[in-house]
């Protein structure tokens, strides 16, 4: 028996030390070398382990420079996608961050790695409760889960210092607008499924919205009840 519990032991740490070894990789690789500067974004995206975000049997690939598919047919983004988009905000350790499209709950543990605290909505019922789990299981105590249409926001807690969305709609929904705080920023991809999306930043400002695209991408489409 303890030889048992010493082999388990010695495998259960170098798998761990092989993911930190790949995370390493990771932001030095994909994050560092295409321009992510912010270093409180890639010191967050170097501690969450990404390896719990994605289906067991993808554990292998958690690390790798793409998107993957993850349950109720939704995919876990890219990680560069994730540090540009969060970088792209200028999270503060006092802000309080609205994502919209909780997927796996990996954008919302990098974001509150850094910020004061996370609402995030999803509209699936399973993966909301899935991703609560492993964010729950992983300690973080500052991230809050709704199920439900995220087109709405989560009005309770607005304004919001910045606005995170995850899915692409055809045009940028008013409420997020409206429960974004002066001078804050939001990055949402926008437009059609089968169609070139663009990312683009949201900046409240003096009362007006300005909007800059940024690059083309590929997201899931924006669902809503």
């Amino acid at each position: 028996m303890f030889i048992g519990i010493l082999i388990f032991s010695v495998l259960l740490w170098w798998q761990n030390d092989m993911y930190t070894l790949q995370r390493e990789s990771m932001v030095k690789n994909q994050l560092v070398s295409r321009g992510i500067k912010n270093p409180l974004v890639l010191d967050a995206m170097s501690k969450v382990p990404r390896e719990f975000f994605v289906p067991n049997t993808l554990q292998h690939r958690a690390y790798e420079d793409n998107a993957l598919p993850i349950d109720q047919n939704q995919t876990i983004s890219q990680p560069y996608i994730v540090a540009f988009m969060t970088e792209i905000i200028d999270p503060q350790a006092s802000d309080n961050v609205l994502e919209i499209g909780t997927g796996s709950g990996y954008q919302a543990a990098v974001l509150a790695e850094i910020v004061n605290h996370v609402y995030t909505v999803e509209i699936i019922p399973e993966l909301g409760i899935q991703a609560k789990n492993v964010l729950d299981n992983l300690g973080y105590t500052n991230i809050d889960v709704m199920i439900g249409d995220g087109y709405s926001g989560w009005e309770n807690h607005a304004p919001y210092d910045a606005i995170l969305v995850t899915a692409a709609p055809d045009e940028i929904p008013h409420p997020l607008i409206d429960q974004l705080k002066e001078g804050g920023r939001m990055i949402i991809p926008i437009g059609p499924v089968y169609a070139t999306q663009h990312l683009v930043l949201v900046i409240k400002e003096n009362g007006k919205v300005i909007t800059k695209n940024t690059f083309p991408v590929r997201f899931v489409p924006f669902t809503r009840d």
